[in-house]
């Protein structure tokens, strides 16, 4: 039987060392799913329940694999589907293939059903390669240089393959005029800057005597490299949420995460140093980081087009994180004095101390601080975490420690709902025999959530460790919008738009054969994870928890609170508890400390 141009596809991508396409079928890509079946499911094909979440899970398993993630989907509505979780690949620079139908060539141009303009819709988030497959002699170049620039790029790419292509006899291209061969060896390579710009950096880090160093995902190579120079220097550094899992949280100098979802330690390093070390991170929100012309500052970053934009940089370094501090290390020098290293490893001790008190706070019913606190001495030290948008990012940014082998992400800057639950499930395909953790607010559970459990149910026999921990933070509010109305907005809470029906997540996963634990006490609390981390198979652990305990920004101020408090006591339907809630947990900054002993 000859080889069609679908056949070829699943073959390439086999030799590409891709394992795993996830999509959702439909009859534009019906070519390639007869491939599937032809050649035994190789590679596999992970169906979901909406090609979005396709997309999600691909972005998932490439974030915590380095691999390529690819999805696939029909004509039309599957590709116009795909498209959200596209876009979290581009903005986290997160390597991803879009394999997608197009009607027959025949049909193009004719107004016929399920036809869109397919390039001009990717022609954004598939920015750096999108390419039709028109005839079967152009389809190994288009295919390779596709993975290659996702890759090379770190984004999605997308190749489109019209229904009638994909059924053609393939033939590969000639040696001949206006013929593109091609290749799979993508290779590998290092890039670093010049000797003189490694020099003049070093020169700054040395005359400074407040260090601060930021690192993002970017870093996630260079871990001892960072703790070296971090040590040389006696600085302290903060984290990207994307670079959450980059350092230790262990470590006395790590401040924790930057940002509104960040720690008062790093809000309180980038407000005092004096020198500003940006490692791998394109953090955008300036007004966190040094005043200008309070700090001098070194970027390094492999990206030129990223590089030298978030804070007016001194030098900026172009190259592999890993391998431009192993230039810079040696021209460190040691021996600075350790004052600004205690002040900032104290005021680390002091946040701990903070986050403990607060998430001992009473809540009613339960205080969602105290779930985060009490899930993290639980985590398994291969645990891979993964945090929906909304409020659960705060107290995964803040009460989960990073230990050495643990991985993290969340959608960090398109900051998307829905992507928690899909996520883990790429973990899962990425890493079968690690457990996997995803922290969901109810909105997001509602929105994509639960029909995503659907598909952990129908997978969980291929994955030799059985853990995957969905925790719900079940609180009838759209929560992180809420506080937002209230203390930037300035209103309170609407609640047509913000109050959301209860949802018995837990017996929903009991129907699918699932693990599912409904948490109503706070003594309750650590049992339920308990009993997740241990269950046989995907469990559900549903939080009620309290609306009103506010996710206080590291940097707010009395005044910022009182404002805030007179814009819910406007009309808040639950102004009480959010006043109250909001000032105790406030509070808990100001008091004194345990005593060194």
């Amino acid at each position: 039987m000859s080889t069609k141009v679908a056949d070829h596809v699943l073959r390439r991508l086999r030799e590409w060392g891709v394992e795993h396409v996830f999509g959702y079928p439909g009859d534009g890509i019906n070519g390639l799913l007869a491939a599937w079946g032809r050649a035994e499911n190789e590679p596999r094909f992970v169906q979901s329940r909406h090609e979005e979440m396709s997309a999600f899970q691909a972005v998932g398993y490439a974030k915590f694999s380095g691999r390529l993630g690819v999805c696939a989907a029909t004509s039309g509505p599957g590709a116009i589907h795909l498209l959200n979780g596209l876009y979290d690949a581009k903005l986290d620079h997160v390597p991803v293939l879009a394999i997608v139908g197009q009607t027959h060539r025949t049909a193009m141009g004719g107004s016929y059903q399920q036809e869109v303009d397919l390039h001009t819709l990717y022609k954004d988030v598939a920015s750096d390669f999108v390419e039709t497959v028109t005839v079967p002699e152009q389809l190994p170049n288009v295919l390779d240089r596709a993975i290659r620039t996702a890759y090379a790029r770190r984004c999605p790419t997308a190749v489109i393959i019209p229904g009638d292509v994909q059924e053609l006899d393939y033939a590969p291209p000639t040696h001949e005029f206006k013929m593109v061969p091609s290749s799979l060896d993508r290779g590998s390579w290092t890039a670093v800057p010049s000797d003189d710009s490694v020099r003049r950096a070093a020169e700054i880090l040395n005359s400074g005597d407040k260090v601060a160093i930021l690192v993002g995902q970017g870093a996630a190579g260079a871990r001892a490299e960072v703790e070296r120079i971090a040590e040389l220097l006696g600085a302290g550094v903060a984290k990207a949420l994307l670079g959450k899992d980059v350092l230790s949280d262990e470590l006395p100098y790590v401040t924790g995460s930057i940002g509104l979802l960040g720690t008062r330690p790093s809000y309180e390093l980038m407000r005092d140093c004096d020198t500003l070390l940006t490692i791998g991170s394109s953090f955008p929100y300036s007004q966190f980081l040094p005043e200008f012309g309070q700090a001098r500052g070194i970027q390094i970053d492999i990206d030129p087009h990223m590089i030298g934009m978030r804070y007016p940089y001194e030098v900026n370094l172009v190259g592999d994180a890993k391998a431009t501090l192993e230039r810079l290390i040696p021209l460190i020098e040691e021996g600075r004095g350790r004052e600004w290293y205690d002040t900032v490893c104290d005021n680390v001790t002091r946040w701990r101390e903070v986050m403990e008190r607060r998430a001992g706070l009473d809540a009613d019913p339960i205080n969602p601080e105290y779930v985060a606190r009490a899930l993290d001495p639980l985590l398994p030290d291969n645990a891979i975490v993964a945090s929906d948008s909304g409020s659960a990012a705060n107290w995964y940014a803040r009460h989960l420690t990073m230990r050495p082998g643990m991985r993290g992400s969340l959608s960090g800057t398109l900051a998307t709902m829905g992507c928690g639950v899909p996520y883990v499930i790429g973990a899962k395909f990425a890493h079968p025999d690690r457990p996997a953790i995803a922290l969901v607010g109810d909105g997001a559970m509602q929105m994509n959530g639960m029909a995503e459990l659907i598909t952990a149910a129908k997978y969980r026999h291929l994955w030799e460790d059985p853990r995957l921990v969905i925790a719900v933070f079940n609180n009838h509010d759209l929560n992180q919008v809420t506080w937002e109305l209230r203390a930037m907005g300035g209103a309170p809470s609407f609640l047509p738009s913000q109050e959301l029906p209860d949802v018995q997540y837990a017996a929903f996963a009991r129907s699918l054969g699932l693990t599912g634990i409904r948490v109503e006490k706070p003594e309750d609390v650590e049992a339920a994870w308990r009993a997740a981390l241990e269950a046989d198979g995907p469990a559900v652990v549903e939080f009620l928890t309290d609306p009103a305990v506010p996710p206080i920004p590291p940097h707010a101020t009395w005044d910022q609170m009182e404002a805030t408090a007179a814009s819910v006591l406007k009309g808040d339907a639950d102004r009480g508890s959010v006043v109250k809630r909001g000032f105790k947990a406030k509070v808990q900054e100001f008091l004194p400390g345990r005593e060194k002993k």
